[in-house]
């Protein structure tokens, strides 16, 4: 009879590990995580992302029910200035390296940042492009207002490396704090075109025209993201990441005109 109830005991045991093992397994393959995540996500992230990202937040709180996810949307350089100075966030995506830096040599974001995705410039006109602007040299012509991203921003260093691979001079009409800033001055007819990234024309739809340079391909911005240090949600940020990372992020990213990593 003992020898009975000794089988019966192993017999059970090995169920209820088989089950502890099942539901392990379930919990890894459905994406949960050993911690829930819960409350305020702050993302600060480059403007040329707002699109995208917003999309992301619904599948995020879709997926973490009860968190809410807060953006700040605008320059990298600004946002990387905000960090150091010690505004709250969680996470950083920045639209160039050069911008991350600023914060990680601050020694502000939690371990390596990683290049999520990628953007290339390209022009934008107004809608039939009724200046025939059909290249990059053609910004630099006479009678032409053209509004550029400031030079600090990644956008617009992106552009004045063009700039200066080609050995060409360009004075705008005006320099905007983000590249969202440089479209809006296409959409409102106060200049003729602006330089940004396909994923802005794309964005903007029938309000502006995009035209595409080879040139473009000397200059495209990576863009780094990474959880920052002082966060008050380290499983929130993780979690992000984690989204903006994954094939369904990708997916949206690369619809929204982002080239893969």
């Amino acid at each position: 009879m003992a020898g009975g109830l000794t089988v019966a005991a192993l017999a059970l045991g090995a169920c209820s590990s088989s089950d502890s093992d099942s539901s392990k397994k379930s919990d890894d393959e459905s994406g949960s995580s050993a911690k829930k995540v819960s409350g305020t996500v702050t993302v600060f992230a480059a403007a040329s992302l707002k699109e995208s990202f917003t999309e992301l937040k619904k599948t995020f709180e879709k997926q973490h029910p009860g968190t809410e996810v807060t953006f700040n949307f605008g320059g990298s350089d600004a946002l990387a200035a905000s960090i150091t100075s010690g505004a709250p966030a969680d996470v950083f995506a920045a639209a160039s390296p050069k911008t991350m830096k600023t914060v990680t040599d601050a020694d502000d974001a939690k371990g390596t940042p990683s290049t999520f995705v990628r953007n290339q410039l390209e022009i934008a006109t107004l809608p039939g492009n009724p200046k025939k602007i059909t290249n990059f040299e053609d910004l630099t012509k006479g009678g032409l207002k053209v509004a550029l991203c400031a030079k600090e921003v990644p956008c617009g260093a992106a552009a004045q490396q063009v700039l200066d691979a080609e050995q060409l001079k360009l004075t705008p009409a005006s320099y905007e704090q983000d590249v969202k800033g440089a479209l809006t001055k296409v959409e409102l007819k106060e200049v003729d075109a602006s330089v940004v990234y396909k994923t802005d024309v794309k964005a903007a739809g029938g309000k502006v025209e995009g035209v595409e340079f080879p040139e473009s391909k000397k200059a495209i911005n990576d863009y780094p993201i990474a959880p920052l240090k002082n966060g008050p949600n380290a499983e929130g940020a993780s979690a992000f990441i984690d989204l903006v990372k994954s094939p369904q992020g990708q997916k949206v990213l690369t619809k929204a005109g982002f080239l893969k990593p």
